[in-house]
């Protein structure tokens, strides 16, 4: 058997193509993005963290009801908290169940400063 030594630049070459390869299949196949919105708070209730949100942000999204969209505010521990006519950066995500298809929508975000 014989020992055989690639070039350095073919090697390097070779990794950076390996390297964007998994980069385009992650950005392809991978989870969508979901976009950072600005809304406006309705309203804020800090013993069940449920926060609705209202405005244009909102107003296209699926799981808004007349314009609001509500669920559980997700937050650090230090985050300032909302008040009724604050503007509120978010992303939104609901999730289903698989038990009984009951959706549960979670917002995370933070009142703009």
């Amino acid at each position: 058997m014989s020992n055989v030594n690639m070039p350095t630049p073919v090697a390097l070459a070779g990794a950076g193509l390996c390297l964007l390869g998994g980069y385009l299949v992650g950005t392809v196949a991978g989870p969508s993005a979901h976009a950072e919105s600005t809304a406006q708070v309705q309203s804020y209730d800090a013993s069940t963290d449920r926060l609705c949100l209202t405005g244009d942000a909102v107003a296209d999204d699926a799981d808004a009801k007349d314009g609001v969209l509500c669920g559980t505010w997700r937050h650090d521990a230090g985050a300032q908290r909302p008040e009724k006519g604050d503007e509120f950066t978010f992303v939104s995500m609901t999730s289903t169940r698989s038990s009984d298809e009951e959706k549960a929508t979670f917002i995370f975000g933070e009142v703009v400063r």
